[in-house]
């Protein structure tokens, strides 16, 4: 098959493309699905990643487009009666079109068929893309409601031919929030990532890869270590290393990451830092020890303790060292 796009799918690639760097990312693949519908007629949608298991598709992240979220429930109790995910996963690319009654005709799959009429989804198209390695997949599943709308071969094509392109936008549009969300760019020495709630790790740029390496030596580069995992599951917004800081930030059910050189700001206490922050925002000592609590003189030998931690020597050099800690 041709990997050219033929020419009357430019204004959608276009349009698509342009979508993933202007619609806020929690409406990116509703928008784009939009863009898809008159090119390849459907009536709902899921797109998402998993792992792939002998018991079936454990999910990672998942969208659903005119689907209700009982779908995913009911599903997991027959996914493994799901042969048309084993035959999509046993190849690195595979688009598939097919009725669903008869594909899933064995009569032990019955309860998949009654599902399949409950949910709406009478015929499939279904586009997956699987690393051999990890077993990770990224997928698209497109329902027709309709019994007599079957999916032709001339639309499988069609779908195989456009899937890159939509897995591509989606890459794009994550990382254009991730920029959104700050740092990256302004500092050659920021890193950034986007992982799901598993750790997957769908983005990284260089200067995060080597920041790992340098904290994690036995680090593999395809999950977030587990320090930075055990940080996310507990809701900690940041993992201090020896080396380097990374900052989590949970949205959309993915984590934007930020990473950092660790700085000398790194190691104050947080009454420390309450105090070092007063003095940046310029309240004297006397200010700081009556919103403290404290004595005037004890607040004097904390900023004195500060200055030393700091290596600093006035307060313009500390806003410095705090701007570092961001």
């Amino acid at each position: 098959m041709s990997t050219t796009v033929p020419s009357d799918y430019n204004d959608l690639l276009l349009n698509l493309y342009r979508l993933s760097h202007e619609l806020p990312i929690d409406q990116f693949q509703d928008g784009a699905l939009a863009l898809l519908k008159p090119a390849l007629p459907f009536d709902s949608a899921m797109w998402g990643s998993a792992t792939l298991t002998a018991s079936g598709i454990d999910i990672h992240t998942i969208h659903l487009h005119n689907q209700p979220v009982e779908m995913l429930q009911a599903y997991e109790e027959l996914k493994h009666l799901d042969t048309a995910a084993m035959d999509v996963s046993s190849q690195p690319t595979s688009t598939l079109a097919f009725h669903a009654d008869s594909w899933f005709k064995d009569p032990s799959q019955k309860p998949l068929r009654d599902y399949g009429r409950r949910f709406g989804q009478c015929h499939f198209f279904i586009s997956g893309a699987v690393t051999s390695e990890t077993r990770f997949t990224r997928w698209l599943t497109l329902f027709r409601a309709n019994p007599r709308a079957y999916c032709t071969e001339a639309e499988r094509l069609r779908l195989a031919l456009l899937m890159p392109h939509f897995h591509q936008a989606l890459d794009l549009s994550r990382r254009v929030h991730l920029q959104q969300l700050g740092g990256q760019g302004r500092d050659a020495h920021i890193g950034s990532a986007i992982a799901d709630r598993r750790g997957v790790l769908h983005h990284m740029d260089s200067v995060f890869k080597q920041a790992m390496l340098a904290e994690w030596d036995s680090w593999r580069g395809q999950v977030l270590p587990s320090a930075v995992m055990a940080a996310a599951n507990s809701a900690l917004p940041r993992v201090i290393g020896r080396t380097v800081v990374v900052t989590l930030r949970v949205e959309h059910h993915l984590l934007f990451i930020k990473t950092r050189p660790r700085c000398a700001a790194d190691g104050l206490t947080p009454h420390e830092f309450a105090v070092a922050h007063l003095m940046a925002k310029g309240y004297t000592h006397k200010q700081i020890a009556g919103l403290r609590q404290r004595s005037p003189s004890t607040v004097r030998n904390q900023i004195r303790s500060l200055y030393d931690k700091l290596k600093v020597n006035n307060v313009a050099e500390l806003i410095d060292e705090l701007r570092q800690a961001e």
